[in-house]
């Protein structure tokens, strides 16, 4: 229990910290607002060092955060099939909570904002370019990224990294794969990541909302969980993992 605990944790606090900084440049009236996509990514890579740290000191020491990471981990045998649904649940649940949090955080700027697309942009993400073919290939392709350079990051033949500083270098692969890589889709890379704040757009009381596309919601969801079974493959094929 205390594994899944940790997992529901960490996911809530990345959430917080991620859906917080989108909130603080979209919002109106934010101090933050307009400040840009370097805040975004740089937001978001801090929200996995937290996450990851927040984790594992709550029971998760693995700290997936992640349920592709979980189903890579899981073809490598690290779980079972129960123990990995049950750790996604959790990672969902925390990713739902995480986004009730940063609404009550910014709760005054949700009626001041008028555009419904920038509200729902706080807690999922959205194409730039509505094309499902391209925007579910930039997934992959970035979730493939994320979970190969985690198992290069951590793999024995580079003789692995000092105890504590393997989630900076995580956040910091977060933060490239933003940075080069978000444009297109926003960079979900996680699907509960997307979903579980999703889920919260749909069921809070958000002033003014519109509704949560779920028409895309499948995108970063099953994108992510095709990059994770393509970086187990890489990873098994190039000797990392």
């Amino acid at each position: 229990m205390s594994n899944l605990f940790g997992e529901f944790f960490g996911t809530m606090v990345l959430i917080i910290f991620g859906c917080g900084v989108v909130a603080n440049v979209l919002l109106k009236k934010s101090k933050g607002e307009n400040s840009g996509w370097i805040v975004i990514t740089t937001g978001w890579a801090i929200a996995v060092i937290m996450g990851v740290f927040a984790a594992v000191s709550t029971g998760a020491p693995q700290a997936d955060i992640n349920p592709a990471v979980t189903l890579a981990k899981t073809f490598m045998g690290v779980y079972t099939g129960a123990q990995a649904a049950a750790t996604m649940l959790a990672q969902l649940c925390g990713g739902i909570v995480g986004g009730a949090v940063a609404w009550l955080a910014y709760l005054p700027h949700w009626e001041l904002t008028e555009d419904k697309g920038l509200k729902l942009a706080v807690f999922c993400t959205g194409p730039a370019v509505r094309n499902s073919t391209a925007n579910l290939l930039c997934e992959i392709i970035g979730t493939t990224m994320l979970v190969t350079v985690i198992f290069c990051i951590f793999a024995k033949p580079v003789g692995g990294v000092a105890p504590g500083f393997g989630p900076y270098l995580v956040g910091m692969l977060v933060w490239g794969l933003g940075l080069s890589l978000g444009g297109p889709t926003g960079y979900a890379i996680n699907p509960a990541r997307d979903l579980g704040p999703r889920i919260a757009h749909a069921i809070l009381p958000i002033a003014g909302k519109g509704d949560s596309d779920w028409g895309y919601s499948w995108i970063p969801v099953v994108g992510p969980f095709i990059g994770g079974a393509l970086a187990f493959a890489i990873g098994k094929a190039v000797g990392i993992i």
